[in-house]
This record gives C-alpha cells, sequence and structure tokens, in this order.
C-alpha cells in the first residue's frame, strides 16, 4: 500500500537543510524529462505536472484551482502530489499538495542563496506577505540564524499580519529605503511590472525573485539583471515561459549567455558567488523534478521518522 502523507505529520519530520542537500543531490542525477498539462473548464483549472529522473523516480503534482472557492470558505488551489517507483512504476506515495509545494519553494529558493548570499548576511527583506512568505522567513531563519528580518507589502495590513506571526519581523514602509539597507532581497509577490529597481542595488547583494511565474510578470526591472550575475534553476523551466527573464531577453536588456548557471552546474561549481562585492540574482522557476524531489525526501524523511 502507498503511504499517504498529510502536511502537520510530513511537515513534523522536515528540516530545510536536509531539504537543500537532497535537491542538491538530485542535480547530480541525470536531467529530468518534465512535462506540463491543462484542463480548463470557465475559470477551473486542473493542472498536472509530471516529471520523471531516472535514477529517482516520476512523480505527477496535480493542482485545482477553483477561484469561487474563497467566497464557500474554501482554498481556491488544492491538489496532490503521486509518487511513483523507479524501479517497477508502483504507486510509493500520495503526498498533500502544500506540503510539497511550500517545501520546494522556499527550499529551492534557500539552496540558491546558500551558495550566492554571502554568509555573513544580516539584513532580509522579505517583499510580500503571502503565505509563501511565511515559508521564506522559515527557510532563511534557519540558514541565516543571526539575521534581522524586514517585510515590505502594498497593504501595510499583510505585513502587519506576517509581522505579529514572527516576532523578529518588522515592517517596512518603503520599499526603495528597505532594499537598500538589505544583505539579500526575496520577493514572492503577484506583481506584473518590476517592483524592485536596479538603481536601489548596492555591491554585495544576494536578490532572490518568486512571484513572477506567467510570461507577463515581472519583480524586477531591466537594471537590476544587468547590475547582477543571473543564476536560475532550471533553464528549462524559466528562460522561455516566465516574463522575469522572457521579456528582457526578448527586448535584447539581456542575452541567454548572461544566465551564468542552473543548479545543474551546482556538480561543476559554477553556481557560486565570485566575489564579496558582486550582485546576485536568482530565478525560482519551479518545475515538476524539483516538485518530484522534494517529495522523494519527504517520502525519505517518513520512512525514517522516529
Amino acid at each position: 500500500m502507498p503511504e499517504i502523507i498529510g502536511f502537520a505529520e510530513g511537515e513534523a519530520c522536515l528540516n530545510w537543510a536536509e531539504l537543500c542537500a537532497a535537491l542538491e543531490r538530485g542535480h547530480s542525477l541525470p536531467r529530468a524529462e518534465i512535462a506540463d498539462s491543462f484542463l480548463y473548464r470557465g475559470p477551473d483549472t486542473l493542472l498536472n505536472r509530471a516529471a520523471w529522473i531516472d535514477g529517482l523516480g516520476l512523480a505527477v503534482k496535480s493542482a485545482t484551482i477553483f477561484p469561487a472557492n474563497p467566497a464557500r470558505d474554501k482554498s481556491a488551489v488544492n491538489g496532490g502530489v503521486c509518487l511513483y517507483s523507479d524501479r517497477d512504476g508502483t504507486l510509493e506515495a500520495i503526498v498533500d499538495f502544500h506540503l510539497v509545494t511550500k517545501w520546494k519553494t522556499a527550499g529551492d529558493s534557500l539552496l540558491a542563496a546558500t551558495r550566492l548570499a554571502r554568509p555573513d548576511s544580516r539584513e532580509i527583506l522579505i517583499v510580500g506577505a503571502g503565505t509563501v512568505a511565511h515559508a521564506l522567513y522559515e527557510a532563511y531563519a534557519s540558514a541565516f540564524p543571526q539575521a534581522r528580518f524586514t517585510v515590505w507589502n502594498r497593504s501595510a495590513v499583510g505585513a502587519e499580519r506576517l509581522a505579529m506571526s514572527f516576532p523578529r519581523i518588522a515592517v517596512a514602509r518603503d520599499l526603495e529605503s528597505a532594499v537598500r539597507a538589505a544583505d539579500i532581497v526575496t520577493s514572492a509577490t503577484m506583481a506584473t511590472q518590476p517592483l524592485i529597481r536596479g538603481a536601489w542595488l548596492r555591491p554585495g547583494q544576494h536578490l532572490d525573485l518568486i512571484g513572477a511565474f506567467r510570461p507577463d510578470m515581472r519583480e524586477a526591472d531591466d537594471a537590476a539583471l544587468q547590475r547582477a550575475r543571473i543564476f536560475v534553476d532550471s533553464r528549462e523551466t524559466t528562460l522561455g515561459h516566465i516574463g522575469e527573464l522572457k521579456i528582457p531577453l526578448a527586448s535584447g536588456a539581456i542575452a541567454e549567455t548572461d544566465i551564468v548557471a542552473d543548479f545543474y552546474d551546482l556538480p561543476g561549481g559554477q553556481f557560486a558567488r565570485r566575489s564579496a562585492d558582486e550582485i546576485t540574482l536568482f530565478k525560482n522557476g519551479g518545475g515538476a523534478h524539483l516538485d518530484l524531489m522534494t517529495c522523494a525526501h519527504i517520502l525519505d524523511a517518513w520512512r525514517g521518522r522516529g
């Protein structure tokens, strides 16, 4: 029988350092084969993201997006992840969608930050105050325990709500000042036009961009990309699909040769900061292969509990 892993019991088995190590190991295996499919009924959507990594396994992450659900006091996004054996294709686990998404998304950014941010970073700015921001605080606080956190959000009420949840977070009223003061800026918003300006950046900063996931979405302007060394989790899932890079590539503001490395370059050492003064920028694009790596790690942790 497959394991069935819910959110609370699954999360009790996890920690961020072990997840980052699992993601790094996953990128030492052969490149994943990935495929996405969409079904629609009016405003409702079924998204299936599939990945197969030789030596690790197969996963299908299904997400249902029903925009009317909040009016019924239900979450708009739901789903689950099915993990299959690489050996014989049998179903090994069904894992809570929100558990996999939380740990995959924040873990993706954290792995990059452990390689690209300065180890002495002490000021961390979270841009956006939604569900992802909560996970980002937990992840970054685990790797930078001495850091002070600030949150900026379009709605001050949202920022104050996040700050109430985590006593180490202060609320920023002005985004420009907060960006200039930060060592690390991690942004998870629904912005379609750039919020973060390259003119605000200073030497030594690390910029972590998560929010943009459609071709028409961006969180940082051309100048930010031009001033930074650019890294991505996967060239395949970001360059031609997400506005953060697709738009400036199409306009000529940047070139594909400006993308220094993705996670598959970790074993060769290219995914790394070169100096204390350079600005690094990471685009977190996600992808089914990262869901698979995260889900396989959750199953291993679940089986090893107690």
